[in-house]
């Protein structure tokens, strides 16, 4: 069980788009693994960023879960609801999985001891899970092209970013200043 679960991990951050076309990647544990690399992905970006700033784990894996359902939820609706191509047809599991498999790449945030080095390699891990984003979406989605899947990626970034903003922004206007 370890052993499928590290190679679905090394397959995914080196964007081998057969992942996502391998039955097997999408068997019974399959939700299971994705869901843990969001969890693993959430505590590593915690730690990360400890080194500048307090930062609480435990809330960052919840965090990941909660983030990782909007997306799955945002995808699923931009990706099949809204645009879909002639041969899309999958369901809302398989992509639950292959945004949770495409987040693999943040694992390499608990190597981030130097505080100098957390914005470079954070910044690189999410462009790297941006990448295996687009590769994962493309091939569960069956589209035709990465443009296809890159805009469906940004579409959804786009809404959690503004949603997300808006609610620090709320947060803020109801702090008081003395």
């Amino acid at each position: 069980m370890f052993e499928e679960f590290t190679k679905i991990i090394f397959r995914s951050i080196k964007l081998d788009k057969s992942l996502y076309k391998d039955p097997n990647t999408f068997g019974d544990l399959s939700l299971y693994y994705a869901g843990l690399i969001m969890v693993l992905d959430g505590v590593a970006g915690a730690i990360a960023l400890s080194t500048l700033y307090k930062t609480n784990i435990i809330f960052s894996g919840v965090t990941a879960l909660l983030s990782w359902l909007v997306w799955g939820a945002l995808i699923y609706v931009i990706g099949i609801k809204l645009f879909p191509d002639p041969d899309t047809n999958t369901n809302f599991r398989k992509i639950m999985i292959t945004v949770g498999l495409a987040h693999a790449p943040g694992l390499f945030r608990f190597f981030v001891f130097v505080p100098s080095l957390v914005v470079p390699i954070v910044f690189l891990t999410q462009f790297w899970i941006f990448a295996s984003l687009i590769i994962g979406i493309r091939e569960t989605l069956n589209f035709k092209s990465n443009f296809k899947s890159a805009g469906v990626i940004i579409i959804a970034f786009l809404i959690i970013s503004i949603v997300s903003l808006s609610f620090v922004m709320d947060r803020i206007n109801t702090l008081t200043i003395n």
